[in-house]
């Protein structure tokens, strides 16, 4: 059984283990070493405070995640997070993380955000055609901007619009703010059913 839902601190330790691989073992992400699950909570604490973490369980088991967060801190860069989306390995092209951004665009369309970016290694194919396919645009190409591995890597920029931009844009509300709201609720009811819906479509990441 498969569900979608908000991460709780109490997750950090296996939500870490998700992540892990992609820090020792490829330049997806630029970290080098695994972060303890201390630091991890505190990095759960302070993006939920302000964006959502949807994590997907498989029979209990975290087996992906995907939130927002800052994109950049100055007041004007407000309306635009980033979005960030992992899954263990065996659970790829099953249509887990188009579930997930898609539960996510929702709930930061209804805090009041513009756009979301995402910063994707430019050789990682399957996840630049996946965020094509999600209605990501192509906006830039940062060369050799990371290096690990023993390796120069260049970080590919996508771009999507949430919705229609307007003059005098509201203040995006924080997240934590809206999570005993009925439409959360809902979002992630509808998330769950298009799990079951589809039965994991494999043509997806």
């Amino acid at each position: 059984m498969f569900k979608i839902r908000l991460i709780n601190t109490s997750d950090a330790a296996a939500a870490l283990k998700v992540y892990a691989p992609y820090v020792l073992n490829t330049a997806i992400s630029f970290e080098y070493d695994v972060p303890s699950v201390d630091e991890f909570k505190k990095k759960i604490e302070k993006i939920c405070a302000q964006y959502p973490w949807l994590v997907c369980e498989h029979n209990g088991r975290i087996i992906g995640y995907a939130y927002g967060s800052t994109h950049r801190d100055r007041t004007g860069y407000q309306w635009s997070p980033e979005s960030t989306v992992y899954l263990d390995e065996q659970y790829h092209r099953k249509g887990i993380a188009r579930v997930l951004y898609e539960a996510l665009f929702k709930l930061l369309k209804m805090q009041g955000y513009y756009s979301v970016y995402a910063g994707i290694l430019s050789s990682n194919i399957k996840s630049v055609e996946f965020h094509r396919a999600l209605g990501f645009e192509d906006i830039g190409l940062f060369k050799n901007i990371g290096y690990k591995l023993g390796e120069w890597h260049s970080n590919m920029w996508m771009q999507h619009f949430l919705q229609g931009h307007n003059k005098e844009p509201k203040t995006p509300v924080p997240f934590r703010a809206l999570t005993s709201d009925d439409s959360v609720s809902t979002v992630l009811e509808r998330a769950n059913e298009k799990l079951d819906i589809t039965n994991l479509n494999h043509d997806q990441i």
